[in-house]
């Protein structure tokens, strides 16, 4: 079960609607867009809005904390996110 973690810091259980797999759907409305996915070295994914930064969307800084090491250092996620295995998601 994936977690959405809000701009807001406030975090909040996020399980599929089907119990086993995200639909695409599911994923862009959780974070209001079109998706980006990053990959975490715990198996893990982290899906974004694609165009957080150009929509000026809030900043997500428990998120950005998350994707340390994964993404360049002065990078920065905007808006809200899914964490989910990856086998959760098609």
């Amino acid at each position: 079960m994936g977690k959405l973690i809000r701009a807001t810091g406030e975090e909040s259980d996020y399980p599929p609607a089907s119990g086993k797999k995200y639909t695409l759907e599911e994923l862009q409305r959780a974070v209001g867009g079109d998706i980006e996915i990053v990959a975490m070295s715990d198996g893990q994914l982290m899906v974004l809005n694609e165009e957080g930064k150009v929509r000026a969307l809030p900043f997500n800084s428990k998120a950005t904390t998350m994707t340390r090491g994964f993404l360049a250092p002065t990078d920065m996620v905007m808006g809200d996110v899914v964490v989910c295995k990856n086998t959760e998601v098609d």
